[in-house]
């Protein structure tokens, strides 16, 4: 079938300027999560809704509503309430999905934590997004999740379930652990379940739910910041609810669609791009694993017959690489999304020819915009689909502005992205200052540059912000130096991206050191070992006397990646 040229759509540039509107004529949803939800529930009960492969567990959509009343009525029962923040940090688990949808059903806030965090990062999360309750795994490989809250809450130790009082998280009431094992102070999460089974009234639920405005925050999701602190991005049912919908309509979901989810629920892609846009069509979802495993995902398309796959760049390339690649049948695929970071062009057709995703798509977005902007149609050709990131979604505009000037461009120039409409977050939570400096007049300031064609077509050509991405992380590389400059060795730090094959790009590290101090790498990774993320610590670690400068003092990080690159051989992959 032929694409509907652009200008039929009305998401050509006019004027001959990079200036895009998404269809106007569709009417968004004025629902809530648990609206959402109970549309779906009552429209394909008996059909399966979620396959936690690794845990043993399979819902149908039915069985799945039950469960997450249950788990809301047990958040009652603590004392949560409309408007409280809960964090989650636990795997790809069915404890996450329930959560996410048993604190939307109450009204409370869901505060997604990054399951790669340290110490530092999970206080600072839970700290200022005034968190009351958390439900956390015990662990995932070698990050003790429970551990690490005993070392920031002593209190634990000698507390009661529900009366911890903290001094590092003065907010912090409830610690609800999964698993059946007992920890001092904690609640174990079956308890929970338990709790809410036994009190759970259906219409007290949905009295609350009723209540309930589509405008409410309902998650914050962090990001990393530029001024050495995280940013908790705070979105509404409306912001992605209907964003989830535009996401399944370009994919041409329905009922009969089943998706393999092997991206982290912790992120808007798992969150958002996948359990969302599934919600909203009656797709089944398909966890393979608690965490990514190429094999378990090759394994989980095959045998559950998949007909879409999520990833990032990183994941389809391990798929397609590994060694049993041959021996499954994907036959059964035709869609899905290459997100989170740049889509390496030879990648992208690897996969249509490889994988069997003829009309597998690309999109862009931001967790701020709730997060998907632009995004690659099944019916675009295949040439497009490879080499941009698709065009405008409904109800919502972009524009290519001159980083200076702030003028709007001409088609085919390059500048800095702006976007704005329903998918733009509330603001960065308890952060105003913040928020004005990203949200001007409505549009949102993506840092990132891009081009849009004369057909509406947008191209990511770098970013404006000091920015890099490693494996779809997003990493500003401020929050590490600023990190690093702990290090009582440590006199100053520049830190950047420098392309890689598998991760797109990685953390590269310059520092110079104090008079007379002496320091190897492994002393700066192991100052990093438990404090920061995994993805975070720097690759590549170089001690230098000095950092290359304008004459007016201004760092060239430009010419320290170019060194690298010659120094370690890397070559700079084309990308969409």
């Amino acid at each position: 079938m032929a694409p509907t040229p652009a200008d039929e759509l009305g998401i050509a540039p006019r004027d001959g300027l990079s200036q895009v509107r998404g269809a106007s004529d569709v009417e968004l949803w004025n629902w809530t999560i648990p609206a959402l939800l109970a549309r779906t529930a009552a429209r394909f009960g008996d059909r399966p809704a979620l396959c936690f492969r690794e845990a043993g567990v399979r819902w149908t959509w039915r069985e799945f509503a039950a469960e997450v009343d249950a788990l809301a009525a047990g958040l009652l029962q603590l004392g949560l309430q409309r408007g409280d923040r809960l964090g989650i940090w636990a795997p790809n688990r069915p404890e996450w999905v329930l959560t996410q949808f048993a604190t939307a059903r109450i009204g409370v806030i869901l505060v997604n934590i990054n399951p790669a965090y340290r110490l530092a990062e999970l206080e600072y999360a839970l700290d200022a997004s005034g968190c009351r309750a958390i439900i956390s795994a015990e662990r995932l490989k070698s990050s003790m999740y429970l551990e690490m809250l005993q070392r920031l809450a002593p209190e634990l130790a000698h507390s009661e379930p529900g009366a911890l009082k903290a001094d590092k998280l003065p907010a912090l009431r409830w610690v609800i652990r999964m698993g059946d094992a007992r920890t001092p102070g904690m609640l174990n999460y079956g308890e929970l379940l338990a709790r809410g089974r036994a009190a759970c009234d259906p219409a007290t639920l949905d009295a609350i739910s009723a209540a309930l405005d589509c405008f409410d925050p309902i998650n914050i999701q962090f990001t990393s910041g530029t001024t050495g602190s995280p940013k908790g991005a705070t979105l509404t049912h409306h912001n992605v609810v209907n964003n989830a919908r535009f996401i399944a309509e370009a994919m041409r979901f329905t009922e009969a669609d089943s998706l393999c989810i092997p991206v982290p629920l912790y992120h808007c892609f798992g969150m958002v791009l996948a359990v969302l846009a599934c919600t909203c069509t009656g797709a089944r979802m398909v966890f393979p694993g608690e965490s990514f495993e190429p094999l378990a995902t090759l394994q989980a398309v095959a045998e559950e017959r998949c007909t879409a796959l999520h990833g990032v760049p990183t994941m389809f390339i391990a798929e397609l690489d590994h060694p049993q690649f041959g021996e499954f049948d994907l036959s059964c695929l035709r869609t899905g999304i290459m997100a989170g970071s740049p889509c390496p062009i030879e990648t992208m057709k690897r996969v249509v020819a490889q994988m069997n995703m003829r009309e597998v798509t690309i999109a862009y977005g931001m967790t701020e915009t709730s997060p998907v902007s632009f995004q690659s149609s099944t019916s675009d050709p295949l040439e497009r689909r490879v080499s941009t990131v698709g065009r405008i979604q409904p109800r919502i505009e972009a524009k290519v502005v001159d980083v200076l000037t702030g003028k709007v461009v001409p088609v085919g120039e390059k500048g800095e992205l702006l976007v704005r409409g329903y998918s733009v977050m509330q603001g960065y939570w308890g952060d105003a200052k913040r928020t004005a400096e990203a949200i001007k007049d409505g549009w949102m300031h993506t840092g990132d540059l891009a081009t849009i064609d004369a057909d509406g077509y947008c191209n990511i050509v770098g970013r404006a912000k000091d920015m890099l991405i490693r494996g779809g992380e997003n990493i500003y590389p401020r929050e590490i130096e600023e990190f690093l400059f702990r290090h009582p060795k440590v006199q100053s730090v520049q830190v950047f991206g420098v392309p890689d094959a598998r991760y797109g790009e990685e953390v590269c590290a310059w520092i110079t050191l104090k008079p007379g101090e002496v320091c190897t790498e492994q002393e700066i990774r192991d100052f990093c070992r438990d404090q920061i993320a995994h993805y975070k610590v720097p690759r590549y670690i170089r001690f230098v006397d000095d950092m290359p400068m304008t004459i007016t003092g201004k760092l060239q990080k430009f010419v320290m990646r170019e060194k690298m690159i010659e120094e370690l051989g890397l070559a700079v992959a084309k990308t969409a």
